[in-house]
């Protein structure tokens, strides 16, 4: 893969998380039975800072889980024969909660679908919102975020790589070209 470029800094990244968690306190009217679940691996640490930046703007705690979305792929099979689980952890009732569900990068939509099939096994939810930090496009399902910290149009050979500290050592957003893609 060739870097064609870098679109968000650590600085860029913060930014957009910062201002999403206003958006999310506006329109949700305050924190009120709201909680974040991260979908492993890039979505948990950006719903842990997400947790942070509510905290300091409402001084209330919200609940952060982790959700495992292994199973719930409709390409397992492609991936891997033994698929590595790393395990979801709820710590709280979904039941008739407002959950906020967040990602790095909403591409196909089918990441999100199975985070969604993966949730409604822990209960129903009042209400379920999408948070993601890049929306890319080239959607194969109809799923929009509720919340986006950058829309950026891609071709189809294009990848993007978000990168952060608590996974990568760094905080960036990258844009690639796949080199197997002919011109």
């Amino acid at each position: 893969m060739n870097m064609k470029s870098k679109i968000m800094d650590a600085s860029a990244i913060e930014r957009a998380i910062r201002r999403i968690a206003h958006e999310i306190v506006e329109q949700n009217k305050g924190l009120e039975n709201i909680y974040l679940v991260g979908i492993r691996s890039r979505g948990v640490p950006l719903a842990k800072r997400l947790a942070d930046y509510l905290r300091q703007i409402e001084n209330t705690e919200v609940p952060v889980g982790i959700i495992d979305i292994t199973l719930y792929r409709d390409d397992l099979s492609t991936i891997s024969h033994q698929p590595v689980l790393k395990g979801s952890e709820i710590g709280f009732d979904i039941e008739n909660a407002n959950i906020i569900l967040i990602d790095d990068v909403l591409y196909t939509g089918r990441t999100v679908r199975a985070a969604f099939d993966a949730l409604l096994d822990f209960g129903r939810p009042h209400k379920i919102q999408l948070c993601v930090l890049i929306d890319r496009g080239h959607r194969e399902l109809p799923i929009k975020a509720n919340y986006v910290g950058k829309n950026v149009p891609t071709a189809q050979d294009e990848i993007i790589k978000v990168s952060l500290a608590e996974t990568d050592g760094e905080d960036s957003v990258k844009i690639f070209i796949r080199a197997d893609v002919e011109a």
